[in-house]
C-alpha cells in the first residue's frame, strides 16, 4: 500500500507504468498492522489517514484445486445413465453397461469462423440421426465453433429435438444483407451498448464492439443469454457439457513465448495451469487475493463470443510463427538472454521446488526497437485478473500438476506470471494452435475418446499434428500421429489413432473436413 507524493489518498500500485507517474511514495507493510486497530498515517502533516486490518470470514471466491468442481461431478453422474443407454442402443448390446464401463466420450472442434459455426452443426445432426449425440459427455469448442455452442445452449433441451430446426435459422442468418448491422439505428445500439458496459465497470476495447457485430449479424436482435444460464441445459445431464477454450497472453511476448489456457464452462472459468477457478458469472469482477472485491454484472454472450472469437489480438510476430509453425523457435535475437550462472558449478543436493540462478540481459538497441515493434498488440482484450494478489509463485515449483501446463519463457520467473497482472489479456487459440483440446487432457476429466471435428483452413491435418507434438513435449499422455506426405494428398473422411503402450491416452478419431466418398455425388444416394 503506498501513498502518493501528490494525490492525497491511498494508491494500490499494480502496473510499472503507474509507479513511473509517481514522484515518491510512502509504503505500509500491512502484515505489521495491528488488528482491528486503527493506525494513523501521516504525510507531511498535510495529510491524515486511518486504515484498519479486518478479518475475512468467508472462504476464498477463488478455487484453488485440480480436481472438478462438485457441479460438473454431479452432472457427470446423471449424464452417464444417458451414455450407457445410447451406447446399449447403438452397439444392440444385450445387457446394460456398468458405471465402470461406461466410457467418456467427448466432441472436439477447431475454430473456423462461419465456416466452423455451419460444419458443427452439420456433425451434430449426423451424430443425432446415427444415435449417439446422448453418448457424448463433453463438447469443447474455440473461435467459430463457440458460436455454434452457445447459440444451441439457449435451449435447454437442444440435444433432444431435431437440429434441423437451428440449422435453418443459421441459415437465415448467414444469406440475410450484413449492410444492416452498420446503418444509422445499428451504430447508435453500439454505442449504447457500449457505454452501459463501460459504466458497469468494463475495460472497453474493439473486441466488444466485434462482439456486438456478431450479435446483430447471427441474431434477430438483442440477446441477454449469458454463459451461466447454460447451467438450464445440464440440470438433468441431458446435453453435452460445453467448454469454451481461450488463451491468456501477455502483451510483450509471442504467443510461442507466452501463452495459458483458460477454458470456460457454465459453471466455472479458470486456469487449466493454476487450478484456479471461479463462478462463470463472476468471470469480469474484480478479485483480490482471492476474494470478489468488486462484482460486475456477468457479460451478455455476445461479448463472450466476441472474446472466444478475438484473432484481433496476435502481434507481428504471432501471425509470423501462425503462418510457419516451424518458425516458433525464430528470431530468438530480439529476446532478452538468461544465462544459467550455476550451469557450470558441481551439483549440490537441492530441493525440487529451489530456483535455479540467471542473469537476465535485456535487448537493446535495434533488436530492442524490433521486438517492441514485433510484440506490440494494437487492440487488446483486458478483463480483471481474477488470480491478482496471490502469491502461487513461491510454491510454483512444489507442485506437479503444474509442470503439467509448463511451458512459456517465464517458467524460471514465476513471480513475473499471471498472478501479478492487473487485467487477463486474452486471444482466441487460433494463433497458436487451431485446438480445443486441453480441457479434456486434464487427468480429472478421464476422457477415453475424442472425436477430432476439424475445420481449420489450410492443412487438415496441421492442428492434429501440433497437438501431438505439443502434448508429447508437456508429458500428456496422446496418440502419435502418423500419416504419409500421400496420404495427406489424398485425405479419407476418417482416422483412429491409439497408443495401446499407453493406457492414459484417449483413442483419437479424427475427422477432417474432406469430401471423398461422396465427391461424386450431387446429392445423398443419387451418384453421378
Amino acid at each position: 500500500m503506498a501513498l502518493a507524493e501528490k494525490k492525497p489518498h491511498f494508491c494500490l500500485y499494480t502496473s510499472g507504468e503507474e509507479k513511473k507517474n509517481s514522484v515518491a511514495s510512502l509504503t505500509v507493510p500491512l502484515d505489521s498492522l495491528p488488528f482491528k486497530e486503527k493506525v494513523a498515517v501521516a504525510k507531511n502533516e498535510t495529510v491524515n489517514l486511518h486504515v484498519k486490518s479486518m478479518d475475512w470470514s468467508r472462504n476464498l471466491d477463488v478455487r484453488l484445486e485440480f480436481d472438478l468442481c462438485m457441479e460438473e461431478k454431479i452432472f457427470l453422474q446423471k449424464r452417464r445413465k444417458l451414455v450407457a443407454s445410447a451406447l446399449k442402443k447403438a452397439l444392440n448390446l444385450e445387457q446394460d453397461l456398468q458405471d465402470h464401463e461406461v466410457p467418456v466420450v467427448a466432441v472436439m472442434t477447431t475454430g473456423g469462423g462461419t465456416r466452423a459455426l455451419t460444419s458443427l452443426l452439420g456433425n451434430l445432426l449426423g451424430l443425432q440421426k446415427l444415435g449417439l449425440l446422448d453418448a457424448i459427455s463433453y463438447i469443447t469448442g474455440s473461435s467459430g465453433s463457440t458460436w455454434t455452442l452457445a447459440h444451441l445452449y439457449q435451449s435447454p433441451d437442444w440435444s433432444h429435438k431435431d437440429i434441423s430446426g437451428p440449422i435453418h435459422e443459421v441459415r437465415r442468418h448467414m444469406t440475410k444483407s450484413k449492410l444492416s448491422c452498420f446503418s444509422l439505428e445499428s451504430l447508435k445500439y453500439y454505442d449504447q451498448e457500449l457505454k452501459l458496459r463501460k459504466q458497469e465497470g468494463y475495460q472497453i476495447s474493439s473486441i466488444d464492439f466485434w462482439g456486438l457485430l456478431l450479435e446483430r449479424a447471427l441474431s434477430d436482435g438483442k440477446n441477454n443469454h449469458k454463459l451461466s444460464d447454460e447451467r438450464r441445459a445440464l440440470t438433468q445431464g441431458q446435453n453435452p457439457l460445453p467448454i469454451y477454450m481461450i488463451l491468456n497472453i501477455k502483451d510483450d511476448y509471442s504467443l510461442s513465448e507466452f501463452k495459458e489456457w483458460v477454458e470456460f464452462t457454465p459453471y466455472e472459468v479458470g486456469f487449466l495451469k493454476y487450478g484456479a477457478f471461479i463462478r462463470a458469472e463472476d468471470f469480469g469482477s474484480k478479485f483480490f487475493m482471492g476474494r470478489l472485491m468488486k462484482k460486475l454484472p456477468e457479460s451478455r454472450i455476445c461479448f463472450m463470443k466476441g472474446l472466444w472469437s478475438n484473432v484481433f489480438s496476435y502481434n507481428l510476430l504471432d501471425a509470423w510463427h501462425s503462418s510457419d509453425p516451424s518458425e516458433r523457435c525464430s528470431l530468438r535475437c530480439t529476446q532478452p538472454t538468461a544465462v544459467d550462472v550455476e550451469g557450470d558449478e558441481p551439483s549440490s543436493p537441492v530441493r525440487n521446488h529451489e530456483l535455479e540462478t540467471y542473469i537476465v540481459t535485456p535487448e537493446c538497441g535495434i533488436m530492442g526497437i524490433v521486438r517492441e515493434v514485433l510484440t506490440e498488440r494494437v487492440m487488446v482484450s483486458k478483463f480483471f485478473n481474477f488470480l491478482k494478489g496471490f502469491q502461487m509463485h513461491s510454491e510454483y515449483l512444489q507442485s506437479k500438476s503444474f509442470c503439467i501446463w509448463k511451458d512459456t519463457v517465464l517458467e524460471n520467473f514465476p513471480n513475473q506470471l499471471t498472478e501479478t497482472a492487473e487485467f487477463l489479456c486474452l486471444a482466441d487459440t487460433a494463433g497458436y494452435i487451431d485446438i480445443s483440446y486441453p480441457p479434456l487432457m486434464r487427468p480429472e476429466r478421464k476422457v477415453d475418446v475424442v472425436l477430432h471435428l476439424n475445420y481449420s483452413s489450410g492443412s487438415q491435418t496441421s492442428p492434429l499434428e501440433e497437438a501431438s507434438k505439443y502434448f508429447s513435449k508437456q508429458g500428456i499422455p496422446f496418440p502419435k500421429i502418423h500419416l504419409s506426405e500421400e496420404e495427406k494428398k489424398n485425405l479419407k473422411e476418417c482416422y483412429i489413432f491409439e497408443d495401446a503402450e499407453t493406457p492414459e491416452a484417449p483413442t483419437v478419431v479424427f475427422f477432417p473436413l474432406v469430401n471423398d466418398t461422396f465427391r461424386k455425388y450431387k446429392e445423398p444416394a443419387n451418384n453421378l
